[in-house]
């Protein structure tokens, strides 16, 4: 590490060792220097023992200086979150399957400059070199699988399996745009980079991981969880607040890995920031895994291999979050101050990210610029669109059909309002935007949309043919009006 967190920080009052200020077994006895009841009261309204939380770790020179849980891993049996609580991390796992990849390519099971299409060649040719090094920049133009069946009605909870997600895929007749010429993020790329490990090194990804990462550290808590039926020891499950108090299970029966799946732990991920921070698990892996992602204009992005690299207050940090189904979590260093910060949270609105930022202003209070002004939201950031219906709603009505989805989306007048439904999941009012450009999204306040699914509709001597279909992280999907449809 560049300066050991104790040359940073002045000592606030006594320094206290960590398992005698809180009692509890799981607590990291090395030493804090900085005010630990501040670091605990981000967390407080979490900490009742009746709702689920968060684990937090700080790491400090390859030691855990302080760790603890505030809230419950298992709301069944009261089971209390520790720092061995295990915990799903969600896009947190990138930087784990990014670097596991550039071991394959040091080892010489492939390259990173190998196009995708030699591993996995069911993904069309759409006539420009797409490599394994797009996917993990998110700059290969991939359209976002999560999106994508999600746009086929499925909900996050609904199943599919990889062959299934591959088939999808490859429908897909074009890009979001050309590989490296832009940077939108996708789940895709990561998924299907886990495909070509397997196929390259003749193991399961999982398993290649577990052997040249996960065995090595001595992170054995930690996995990429392929099999939903697989018993996870110290699991803390995933919640979701209910709207009338209390919780429902947020879990998920999805084995895709690579843009998630791993479960750790704090202590786990102490040994694996330090990794980070030292290069310790391969000399020139962090070269590798930390240089910034280049565009073929030239320009620099902030994302390199599953780590985003900004700055927080002056400083600058390398990190990255995770939000699935009941599970948060987030992961932030700052390299120049030989601080690591992980948080784990097992319940869907546990925001890590704002919290472990809020760590960071107690533990470098004296080392952090000027907290920035809050930039002023527009009009249409806080309060989307009006929920204005179209002035010839008939005139969209039908059903529409994409083969690159493999789905019908049904739109229909119901009373006063146009609404599209398709499969369990979309059943959302249309409201107009302009023309013939279409949104649908959640209900807001006042009468009003947040756009979600934008339609642009076309027409052919003035009746509606069809529409094109944006939704974020994934653009220009295609659906055709169907022929005397109901």
């Amino acid at each position: 590490m560049n300066t050991s967190l104790s040359s940073v920080r002045r000592p606030l009052g006594t320094v206290v060792l960590v398992g005698l200020l809180l009692g509890a077994p799981e607590a990291s006895h090395a030493q804090a220097s900085f005010d630990t009841d501040a670091v605990d009261a981000v967390f407080a309204d979490f900490d009742t023992g009746q709702a689920p939380g968060c684990a937090l770790g700080v790491v400090s020179d390859g030691r855990l200086v302080y760790g603890r849980g505030y809230g419950l891993a298992n709301l069944e049996h009261g089971i209390p979150i520790t720092t061995t609580s295990v915990f799903r991390s969600g896009s947190v796992s990138k930087q784990f399957t990014a670097a596991v990849v550039a071991i394959a390519a040091m080892d010489g099971h492939l390259s990173l400059e190998d196009e995708l299409r030699t591993w996995v060649p069911e993904i069309p040719d759409y006539g420009s070199r797409l490599t394994l090094l797009h996917t993990l920049n998110h700059t290969s133009g991939l359209r976002d699988y999560l999106t994508l069946m999600r746009l086929r009605g499925l909900r996050g909870d609904d199943f599919y399996d990889e062959a299934e997600l591959i088939a999808r895929q490859a429908a897909q007749d074009e890009l979001n745009f050309e590989p490296g010429s832009e940077y939108l993020y996708s789940n895709s790329g990561y998924f299907l980079v886990t495909e070509a490990v397997a196929r390259a090194t003749g193991m399961s990804f999982r398993e290649y991981a577990y052997e040249i990462l996960f065995r090595p550290l001595g992170m054995s808590n930690s996995h990429f969880h392929d099999d939903h039926t697989h018993i996870v020891p110290q699991r803390a499950d995933g919640y979701a607040p209910l709207p009338g108090g209390g919780f429902r299970t947020s879990m998920t029966t999805l084995e895709m890995i690579g843009d998630g799946g791993v479960y750790t732990s704090v202590e786990d991920m102490t040994k694996w920031l330090t990794a980070q921070e030292e290069d310790g698990l391969r000399r020139g892996l962090n070269t590798i895994v930390q240089a910034p992602g280049v565009l073929e204009s030239g320009d620099d992005i902030p994302y390199a291999l599953g780590l985003s690299h900004g700055e927080y207050r002056g400083l600058p940090t390398i990190g990255h979050g995770g939000s699935f189904v009941g599970y948060r979590a987030h992961t932030l260093r700052f390299p120049t101050e030989g601080l690591g910060l992980v948080t784990l949270c097992n319940r869907s609105d546990g925001d890590p990210g704002t919290r472990t930022r809020r760590v960071a202003d107690v533990i470098l209070a004296d080392r952090l610029g000027p907290i920035p002004e809050r930039a002023e939201e527009t009009v249409q950031d806080r309060l989307g669109v009006p929920a204005r219906s179209p002035s010839d709603p008939a005139a969209y009505a039908g059903t529409y059909y994409s083969p690159e989805l493999d789905v019908r989306y049904h739109i229909e007048v119901a009373g006063d309002e146009l609404r599209v439904r398709a499969g369990p999941g979309i059943d959302d009012r249309l409201v107009q935007i302009s023309g013939d450009t279409l949104t649908a999204g959640r209900s807001l306040p006042g009468d009003r949309i947040d756009p979600g699914l934008i339609f642009r509709f076309q027409r052919e001597r003035s009746r509606v043919t069809g529409f094109e279909l944006d939704a974020g992280r994934v653009v220009h999907v295609r659906f055709r009006r169907v022929p005397n449809a109901p």
